[in-house]
């Protein structure tokens, strides 16, 4: 229930999420959640919480990560979202503000997440580069990534390649758009679904990329996302993933 006087705004922001410990907020550490309450507390925010659309991972980037929050401001859209980027660090920042739905939840009522993931492919470091994307050599087979990507669209149980996000949650997620772009050295992989396991798209990444390596028969692949098969874990950097966009 939200207290007289005050309304419920949305908020769209972006982060760099190299320097942060992820998103939710946690006791000592500098997370993306804890940096955007003090910005709103300095804006007269006196709520316990803001509430998210999801978590990402230390080193996870958000071009159009969405949050909730209860405020009583007396100034437009615009002032309020000129005063938190006022309050804010160089890496994090609010492109939209507007009131909404005071039943409104980022998380609950979303009905999609879309992330991408940016490779490069380079025998050496480049630096500039590494902040946001994974460095793979040598080249993946382009064919049996899109094959792989392929096969994770639809309703499956993902437990081979994530954890719930609760006790006991389901595993069952619903993959509406998985696919493989080339650009040169770089491949971006763009991914759209209901919601996500923990861990889940840099999992799928890391797994995609090592049967299009050569390591792993992307039948393998196939069966791990169909039938439950265990797949060998392994983590794609951080680096390389942004959340780009929650619809409702």
């Amino acid at each position: 229930m939200i207290a007289k006087n005050m309304e419920r705004y949305q908020i769209i922001f972006a982060y760099d999420g190299t320097q942060f410990v992820g998103s939710q907020r946690q006791a000592n550490t500098r997370t993306v959640q804890s940096v955007l309450e003090r910005a709103f507390q300095r804006v007269g925010w006196e709520g316990k919480s803001i509430l998210l659309a999801g978590r990402t991972d230390t080193g996870v980037h958000a071009s159009g990560q969405v949050a909730a929050v209860d405020l009583n401001w007396k100034h437009s859209d615009d002032d309020l979202r000129n005063a938190l980027n006022s309050n804010l660090p160089h890496d994090l920042a609010v492109s939209s503000v507007r009131k909404t739905d005071a039943r409104f939840h980022p998380r609950f009522d979303a009905v999609s997440r879309h992330y991408r993931y940016r490779i490069y492919v380079k025998p050496n470091r480049d630096p500039l580069r590494d902040r946001y994307a994974w460095r793979i050599w040598p080249k993946p087979d382009g064919e049996i990534l899109a094959e792989a990507a392929a096969s994770l669209v639809g309703t499956h149980d993902f437990s081979s390649f994530g954890s719930p996000t609760r006790k006991n949650g389901s595993t069952l997620r619903t993959i509406l758009q998985s696919k493989w772009t080339a650009a040169d050295d770089q491949w971006i992989y763009d991914v759209v679904a209901d919601a996500f396991l923990y861990r889940m798209v840099r999992r799928m990444v890391h797994g995609q990329v090592a049967v299009g390596l050569g390591k792993f028969p992307v039948s393998d692949f196939r069966k791990a996302v169909l039938d439950g098969m265990p797949f060998p874990a392994g983590l794609a950097s951080p680096a390389g993933l942004t959340l780009v966009e929650v619809k409702y």
